[in-house]
């Protein structure tokens, strides 16, 4: 039973540790009125009839905190990038001189700031629930032990034990929210 217990405590821990990676990845994109090359990251440029991840085609910096430049391996592949930034729909124009392209990330009104911390606050949000379901079926497999033959006192211990789990990463969850919160109301 002991060893039911531990796989179903890892597998909780691991379930929201998962949660709150892909939280991360999501804030990330999110833009805060600075440039960031996670900003491109879904972009998909048509290659050889292949849509192909951008940074797959091309080299993507950032050499200022307005402006991501980006490089492809091959000259050829410049009008396919820009056409794929403009499908993307970010609300940004490129700009290519022949050898490179570059993006001028314009800064932020205040109310597509508040807009912003409403969509990072709404992934968080997200998150929250995935992790209170990982709770949830966890202590529905402690009550299935316990229907198995599993003591009261254990099965309610492995419950308080997972609710200290959960409530860490839901102290996770609100750290991160309030960094990128920060991040997108500094001017």
């Amino acid at each position: 039973m002991q060893e039911e217990i531990e796989l179903i405590m890892d597998d909780a821990k691991e379930q929201m540790q998962k949660a709150i990676d892909h939280l991360d990845y999501e804030l990330g994109k999110i833009r805060a009125g600075k440039a960031n090359p996670k900003m491109l990251e879904d972009i998909r440029v048509e290659y050889f009839g292949t849509a192909t991840p951008l940074s797959q085609v091309a080299n993507v910096s950032v050499p200022d905190p307005r402006t991501i430049a980006i490089r492809p391996w091959e000259k050829s592949m410049i009008p396919a990038i820009e056409k794929a930034i403009m499908a993307a729909n970010l609300g940004m124009n490129p700009d290519n001189n022949g050898e490179m392209i570059r993006i001028m990330v314009p800064p932020l009104t205040e109310d597509r700031r508040r807009d912003l911390c409403k969509q990072a606050k709404g992934t968080c949000e997200d998150t929250r629930i995935v992790v209170r379901n990982v709770r949830r079926d966890a202590n529905e497999e402690f009550k299935k032990l316990k229907k198995d033959g599993l003591s009261e006192d254990i099965a309610k211990d492995s419950e308080a034990e997972v609710q200290k789990i959960h409530d860490s990463f839901m102290k996770k969850i609100d750290e991160l929210y309030v960094a990128k919160e920060k991040d997108i109301m500094t001017v």
